[in-house]
């Protein structure tokens, strides 16, 4: 098998900005655009659905319908690793499902916004749980086989970093683009309005991730490159030998509590510069931006590092780097005294670091993991390990997003909320990277030396 040179790198890793960008949109604006804050409101955003704690006393409908939304994504992950694992295309195992799912990715993701109702309705919030679960899925058919050609178009260790370092860039820098919306929907809003300027802004966001997504697909000729051949079984009985693996088990552990946190703050972003600083929205653009800027430094210093201390060591730092910025956040505003601007910068400065780490190496250990258990089984379910943990750490975020909607409304308006929401993140950080402890990388790696069974 030929091995993958930069330049298909590049071209596979442009497929992952296209992805990203979508699930930045979902992931950033989805709540702050259902669930808008008193500013929010203030400069002219419609509230589209029920809001409050109306679900049994305990759930938002915003909340309930993403937690839904994460659940349906995860039980449909083996699914699709499944179908992919088996797919017996002359294309590819992999490279079918990108072409196909990559249109229904974008549409839906616009249309999640798009409610018909111009005020407070419930029939709005069925039009969002629809698309919701339209992107899930579109998303999963998309990203779980890409995922997949991680560790078959990279033949060891190397190339698997290499390739594990480009994609976590391109996921960096299409997040960051999610992030950078306020500021083309801030020119546009005097023009035509809040809502729309919101609606063009992602509309447009849509066209260029459509054509990044199908960038791999034209490009890459998957069976240059990768010598696999169909799994036979149900998706079922490949994810239980999945999480046969121990080590795969302990990783996915502690994955979900780095995912529960990491989303609760994500999504809280927004909220923590408006509510908690009180700056302008478009500054939340701002630090994200400066955060990914400053993350892409440290992207050289982990790759070297990884090569003197190992996988799992930078992770365990990265886990109590993400604890300490997540509860100085609960602090953020005027109880610091520090100008409320520089306070944004400090989380900057603090939080680059770990999102670097975070960024290229889970989906490298998760590689390892994969390739060293078909050596030791003969067996090529990388489709089914990338979806085992996407089903694990899914569900966990289906978990952040209940406990984001609900604990964000204490307070009624404090603030309170958005602090015990941080405070928490923090908390999740901690135990995440203790759960890590127990992760054997040793034997991974061992396990990578081995011929295959």
């Amino acid at each position: 098998m030929k091995a993958l040179p930069k330049s298909k790198i590049a071209a596979f890793a442009i497929g992952q900005l296209g992805w990203a960008m979508m699930s930045g949109l979902i992931s950033n604006w989805l709540v702050y655009f259902y669930q808008p804050d008193a500013a929010s409101i203030a400069a002219g955003q419609t509230v589209f659905i029920p809001q409050g704690r109306v679900l049994l006393g305990i759930f938002t409908v915003i909340g309930a319908i993403t937690a839904l939304g994460r659940i349906f994504d995860a039980v449909t992950d083996p699914w699709i690793a499944s179908l992919s694992d088996r797919c017996k295309s002359k294309n590819g195992r992999r490279i079918p499902f990108l072409k196909w799912a990559s249109l229904p990715l974008a549409l839906s993701t616009v249309l999640v916004f798009c409610a018909p109702i111009g005020e407070t309705s419930p029939w709005n919030a069925v039009w969002m749980f629809v698309f919701v679960m339209a992107y899930y899925l579109s998303i999963t058919a998309y990203c779980t086989p890409f995922n997949a050609l991680l560790p078959e178009l990279g033949h060891d260790q190397k190339q698997r970093m290499d390739i594990s370092t480009a994609i976590s860039l391109t996921f960096i820098v299409g997040t960051a683009f999610a992030y950078a919306a306020p500021m083309i929907w801030g020119m546009m809003e005097g023009s035509v309005g809040r809502v729309a300027a919101i609606r063009y802004t992602f509309l447009g966001f849509a066209v260029i991730a459509f054509i990044c997504m199908q960038v791999p697909v034209w490009c890459i000729k998957e069976k240059d490159y990768v010598q696999t051949k169909p799994t036979e079984g149900s998706a079922v009985s490949s994810l239980v030998k999945t999480f046969r693996n121990s080590d795969f088990r302990v990783f996915v552990a502690s994955d979900i509590f780095y995912w529960i946190g990491l989303t609760m703050f994500q999504t809280g972003l927004p909220f923590f510069v408006t509510s908690l600083l009180g700056l302008d929205e478009s500054m939340s653009t701002i630090y994200f931006v400066s955060m990914t800027a400053l993350s892409l430094v440290f992207y050289v210093p982990v790759n070297l590092l990884t090569r003197r201390v190992g996988k799992k060591k930078l992770v365990l730092l990265a886990f109590a780097l993400f604890a300490v910025a997540f509860v100085y956040t609960a602090l953020l505003g005027d109880g610091l005294g520090i100008p409320a601007v520089a306070q944004g910068f400090i989380l900057v400065v603090v939080a680059a670091f770990p999102m670097a780490i975070f960024g290229i190496l889970p989906q490298a250990i998760v590689a390892d993991v994969a390739e060293s258990d078909s050596r030791r089984t003969g067996e090529n379910r990388e489709g089914m390990f990338y979806a085992a943990r996407t089903f694990a750490f899914k569900l966990g975020q289906s978990v952040a997003m209940l406990l984001f909607t609900a604990l964000a409304t204490i307070g009624s308006g404090s603030g309170a909320g958005y602090r015990v929401v941080a405070a928490v993140s923090g908390a999740l950080a901690l135990l995440g990277g203790v759960l890590l402890c127990f992760y054997n990388e040793k034997r991974v790696e061992s396990g990578l030396e081995g011929k295959k069974a």
